[in-house]
């Protein structure tokens, strides 16, 4: 299906009937796009997710509260909102029960069931705003083709289940109909629901891509595009018309929110093109991330991610041994732990942890096990309230001076660690969280400005 667009549409982008009615228009726009993938309304999934976390009677029922009002306020503006009350009132019933279920006893299983449903019903609710305008759209549940192991929270896909069902399932509906279906979710080889991590709707559109030999993938959300940074922080960041996968993947990795990191896997190994815009300014355009870009320039971007945690570990049986690392990497594996940035001295080991793409924190990932692992091979020292400054650019590793311009301007700030030389696309530092704007706001005027 080579002239198929997969469109993917963020929270703010379906948070209420008039979002939803300018997807809708989006959408309606370019009639290459058949596939439609879309996270849950905007404020679902945090509501959600706490309620997975097993709340008191009294708080359980304000979350409810707010989801069905959400919800219902959508409903309620259709024309014949009666057609699907009913499926939406059930899904709702659903969330009611494992809430319960979830005050009682959590786990990640159930927690995945629970955070499902918000897809679920933004879904339904766009199909029938789709419907009143005459379109034939199909609603698909997703998880019948997205096979995924059973780590939940953070599933990965089995690509070949994957695009064996897509063929079979998905592609003969796209012939006769526009389709409509989730992001984010799966299930596994036994029928149980399971998540591909936060922000996974974008992987979701990128796997489904792939699976179907799509022509582009169009990422909607609420910015027109990606910036040089976050235009929250620097109002003069400038949009980046076109950009490399490369690029795009470490700005993701690193905190840049417009795309989930996992997203472009898909996309850079099928060379399928991926368009980030925004479905509030269509009009406005946006990025377009491609596989290769004429005259790349030696400073990108900057990203910015918030909550990091530093753990440090000391030990004087590592001065000329060997095998100590190979330890700590042991122990980290047996927990499920991902390193993110690392550095070393004579004694001692600092290592920040990968939350990327998970519903975990860093201090979450730390667990009382853990630690007490840890402190039985060497003295173990946790801060909290970092955060990574990313800067991405170009051939960074060979270019001269690249030092001097960045580290010449933070002459201010403490920098708590450094990572330098294991990519030529980015320079890392550490920097305590309550000055982390100030570093980027000054970075990005002397950079980029």
């Amino acid at each position: 299906m080579t002239d198929l667009v997969v469109a993917k549409f963020g929270g703010t982008s379906v948070a209420d009937f008039d979002a939803m009615n300018r997807s809708a228009d989006v959408v309606l726009t370019d009639p290459t796009t058949r596939l439609v993938v879309l996270s849950a309304s905007a404020g679902i999934t945090n509501l959600l997710v706490a309620l997975a976390e097993g709340l008191e009677a009294t708080e359980r029922f304000a979350r409810l509260d707010a989801i069905r009002q959400i919800q219902f306020d959508i409903l309620d503006r259709l024309q014949n909102p009666n057609v699907i009350r009913e499926e939406i009132e059930r899904l709702l019933e659903n969330i009611t029960t494992l809430a319960e279920a979830a005050s009682l006893a959590t786990s990640n299983a159930l927690t995945d069931e629970l955070v499902s449903h918000g897809e679920l019903m933004s879904t339904l609710l766009f199909v029938e705003i789709l419907r009143e305008r005459g379109v034939q759209a199909q609603w698909f549940d997703v998880r019948k083709v997205m096979r995924t192991n059973d780590r939940f929270g953070r599933a990965e896909p089995d690509i070949a289940a994957l695009s064996e069902l897509c063929t079979l399932q998905l592609a003969p509906r796209l012939e006769e109909d526009m389709v409509i279906t989730q992001g984010f979710i799966g299930s596994e080889a036994k029928g149980r629901t399971t998540t591909l991590g936060r922000g996974g709707s974008d992987y979701t559109a990128a796997l489904l891509a792939e699976a179907l030999n799509a022509k582009r993938v169009d990422i909607w959300t609420d910015v027109p595009g990606i910036y040089t940074t976050d235009p929250r922080i620097v109002p003069d960041a400038r949009r980046i018309d076109e950009i490399a996968f490369e690029e795009a993947a470490e700005m993701a990795t690193f905190g840049a929110k417009v795309l989930h990191p996992a997203t472009l896997l898909p996309a850079v190994r099928s060379e399928i093109p991926v368009f980030v815009g925004s479905s509030k300014d269509p009009k406005a355009g946006g990025t377009m991330v491609c596989n290769k870009t004429e005259n790349p320039p030696l400073f990108r971007a900057l990203a910015l991610r918030r909550n990091q945690t530093l753990v440090t570990l000391h030990s004087l049986n590592m001065l000329h041994s060997r095998g100590f690392l190979a330890e700590v990497f042991g122990i980290l594996a047996r927990h499920n732990i991902s390193v993110d940035l690392i550095t070393t001295s004579e004694v001692s080991i600092a290592l920040t942890l990968d939350t990327t793409g998970s519903t975990s924190t860093g201090d979450t990932l730390l667990t009382q096990a853990l630690l007490t692992e840890l402190s039985s091979l060497c003295r173990v020292e946790v801060e909290e309230g970092l955060a990574l400054v990313a800067l991405i650019g170009n051939h960074l590793s060979r270019a001269c001076g690249v030092g001097k311009e960045v580290f010449g301007v933070l002459e201010p700030f403490n920098i708590r660690m450094i990572c330098y030389g294991a990519s030529s696309y980015n320079l890392c530092f550490l920097v305590p969280g309550s000055e982390s704007e100030k570093v980027v706001q000054k970075l990005h005027h002397n950079l980029f400005e």
